[in-house]
């Protein structure tokens, strides 16, 4: 099992809402959430078949600032 955490500049619940549906149907079997009440608007990605760097393109994609949070 893999968890990944990413820092975001992702604000809205809506807007994250998208994107987790987005990232659902290309690592449908990863747990995928924000926590946008942290100040790095936290996006976090549990499981055993994602990419970070696919991760962080399809947020660049859609307009969002994305990297791994060190």
């Amino acid at each position: 099992m893999m968890i990944e955490v990413f820092k975001t500049n992702v604000q809205e619940g809506d807007r994250s809402r998208m994107l987790i549906k987005k990232l659902s149907e290309h690592f449908p079997a990863s747990k995928i959430n924000f926590d946008l009440e942290d100040c790095d608007k936290i996006l976090r990605v549990e499981g055993n078949d994602f990419c970070a760097h696919h991760i962080i393109e399809l947020l660049k994609l859609n307009g969002h600032y994305c990297e791994i949070l060190r």
